[in-house]
């Protein structure tokens, strides 16, 4: 990036910096009078590389963030806790690796019956949409993974999940369900017989908790 920008990477900045919530290209185009901005979010990208914050893209929508290694630096004294429950993470979790999915298809991966609550504390989190019906008999309502768990996670796309081999190496697999790495590596296999179903999840209790809140 030169001395000093183009006009238009500044009113690419500008609008990014001003903006409430994570735009899309065509978002910032549309502001900006359709101009074309692809390669001035690139230069923009380039520019905040290794610095104190970033200009990142995540699930399609730009926005600045913090660096994650300046975390420690961020966190705030008062941490609060956002916890899923063990269901809530499995049910997460097949719906990120299985999506589109029902909550029969996620009931028949992890073998045990789904509570209501599971899927509400999802939804409420923001992590988890309604994605329609599929066209069967019965036109059941399907999930799907939002922006935000895209966003929350640090991932790009759904193609950067991590694969099985990852997260055994991570440590992260072992307080999954075994049904878990079925899901993940679609093989098919009956879940074990007499489990019994989830007992709910309106309470955010034990489980896996959030990454620290950052500035």
């Amino acid at each position: 990036m030169s001395e000093r920008p183009d006009d238009l990477v500044r009113a690419v900045e500008a609008t990014l910096f001003a903006a409430e919530m994570p735009m899309t290209a065509e978002a910032i185009s549309a502001h900006l009078g359709g101009a074309e901005v692809k390669a001035a979010l690139r230069e923009l990208a380039a520019h905040y590389e290794g610095r104190g914050i970033a200009v990142v893209e995540r699930g399609g929508r730009w926005h600045f963030q913090t660096s994650p290694d300046l975390a420690h630096l961020l966190r705030r004294e008062r941490e609060e806790s956002r916890r899923l429950s063990r269901a809530a993470t499995e049910t997460l979790a097949i719906v990120a690796y299985h999506e589109p999915v029902s909550r029969a298809e996620i009931e028949s991966i992890r073998g045990v019956q789904t509570a209501k609550g599971t899927l509400d504390v999802l939804l409420e989190a923001g992590w988890v949409r309604v994605a329609g019906r599929r066209e069967v008999p019965g036109r059941p309502v399907i999930y799907a993974t939002t922006n935000e768990f895209l966003a929350h996670f640090g991932l790009s796309s759904r193609k950067d999940l991590p694969g099985i081999d990852e997260l055994k190496a991570a440590g992260l697999l072992d307080p999954v369900d075994d049904a878990l790495e079925a899901a993940m590596a679609e093989k098919g296999e009956e879940p074990p017989a007499g489990e019994p179903a989830d007992e709910g999840d309106e309470n955010w209790s034990d489980g896996l908790a959030s990454e620290d809140e950052s500035a």
